[in-house]
């Protein structure tokens, strides 16, 4: 399932415009990202829990000459912690 879909099936269970629900997901999308961008941590009670993590510099190995070395710099990567519900309701 894509984001339009998403948005398609929200709709339909909600009774109101796609293009409503288009805008209202992506307003929440988008305030998740800013929060994450400012080392916030975004929790849906029940769902999960959004945050970004600090990846560590280290030094890897060049997959088309694995002789070579690589430095692979440090970066802020996005994670996800599913919640108890919904860990319980894939069970």
């Amino acid at each position: 399932m894509n984001k339009a879909d998403l948005a398609q099936h929200v709709a339909e269970k909600l009774n109101l415009p796609k293009r409503q629900i288009e805008d209202t997901l992506n307003a929440i999308l988008d305030t998740v990202v800013e929060q994450l961008k400012k080392g916030e941590e975004v929790v849906l009670t029940g769902f999960g829990a959004f945050s970004a993590k600090m990846r560590a510099a280290r030094q890897g190995v060049n997959p088309q000459n694995p002789s070579q070395k690589i430095q692979i710099a440090a970066v802020t990567v996005p994670k996800f912690k599913a919640g108890k519900a919904l860990k319980d309701s894939l069970k």
